[in-house]
């Protein structure tokens, strides 16, 4: 296991180049597992940090410069997920190493918290859960969010949460104190309601249903929540009676708007997720192959017609079509930031 190699930016380490600056020592590391049921057959690596604020890379299509991210792999164990390939970085698997081999940055809040304090820093938007699930599993037990949270309630911070994990609410107090305070955004990650896709594809995740229900309460809280229909997967969630049925139930949670992005399959998720597919849905493994031809994006035409087909859906449900900003704001205090290309976000 490479723990030098876990730097800020690993994506930018040439092949064979260790890390001039890593994250942290592997002096720091404690390895641990708890004899617990929801914790059966993970590993946690606790760690402390070297820095927490991380730049989105330039190339990226995100519409935010600056992401924190106190965990690394997801027990959520998406067979889809992007972030899988971020483990390679420490020779850990991007399988189930992924899904059982978490990272812990147990001193997440406290950097969070110094580096806020810089005079180097302006208060840009800061972004969470755009790699791995802030409110995975593991959130419940180490409990980083609140002391993250309050950071950037007590500096005014901008930032935006999103997940797929109903624990969000436990910090609703700490969200409404810093809606007070700054702008507050909050999206929940709901790209279908069919329970079987979801725990084939899904399984460590609440159920979608849930996740809708958590939708309902940040609103009826005051506090607006976006839904990323995200991935709408093709050939088994993309069925226009299953779009609408998704769009139908986001409305009836309360949702402020919702952004379809079509699955995308990166190094690292596309090995997985074709392994996965080529096991359960083998007959479709030549429509993806050809769908997927010209690299891990879906073409701009399916992308479009699933956009297309979800915005009709959302004005016909009284959502209306949704720009990016909105379910990452509370308060429209400053100027808006451009909305991005309809395709997936990274976290997914």
């Amino acid at each position: 296991m490479r723990w030098e190699n876990l730097t800020e930016n690993p994506a930018d380490i040439p092949t064979g180049r260790v890390a001039d600056a890593a994250l942290f020592g592997a002096d720091t590391v404690t390895t641990r597992t708890f004899d617990t049921p929801e914790f059966a057959g993970v590993t946690f690596h606790e760690i402390r940090a070297r820095s927490i604020v991380n730049r989105v890379p330039g190339a990226s299509r995100m519409p935010f410069e600056w992401t924190v991210n106190p965990y690394r792999g997801c027990t959520h164990a998406c067979v889809y997920c992007f972030a899988r390939k971020t483990h390679s970085y420490l020779d850990l698997d991007t399988g189930l190493g992924f899904d059982s081999q978490i990272v812990v940055k147990v001193n997440a809040p406290e950097l969070l918290r110094r580096h806020l304090a810089s005079r180097r820093w302006h208060g840009e938007h800061i972004a969470m859960g755009t790699n791995v699930d802030c409110y995975q599993r593991a959130e419940g037990r180490y409990r980083l969010m609140p002391g993250i949270i309050e950071a950037l309630r007590d500096y005014a911070n901008p930032f935006s949460i999103l997940t797929k994990g109903t624990l969000i609410l436990r910090d609703l107090d700490l969200l409404r104190q810093a809606a007070e305070v700054t702008d507050v955004g909050v999206s929940v990650s709901v790209g279908f309601v069919d329970r079987e896709l979801w725990r084939t594809v899904e399984p460590g995740t609440p159920a979608p249903e849930r996740r809708l229900d958590v939708v309902r309460a940040l609103g009826e809280a005051g506090i607006g929540c976006g839904v990323l229909m995200a991935p709408v997967i093709p050939f088994l969630g993309d069925h226009p009676g299953q779009l609408r049925e998704t769009v139908r139930a986001v409305a009836a949670a309360g949702a402020t708007s919702v952004t379809p992005l079509v699955l995308h399959l990166r190094p690292g998720a596309r090995e997985w997720f074709m392994s996965w597919l080529g096991q359960h849905h083998p007959h479709l493994v030549r429509r993806y192959e050809r769908l997927y031809a010209e690299g891990a994006y879906a073409p701009k035409w399916y992308q479009r017609r699933i956009t297309r087909q979800v915005h009709q859906l959302a004005e016909e449900f009284g959502i209306g079509p949704s720009r990016a900003e909105d379910p990452r704001r509370l308060r429209a205090r400053h100027e808006p930031e451009p909305a991005p290309a309809a395709t997936q976000l990274t976290l997914l």
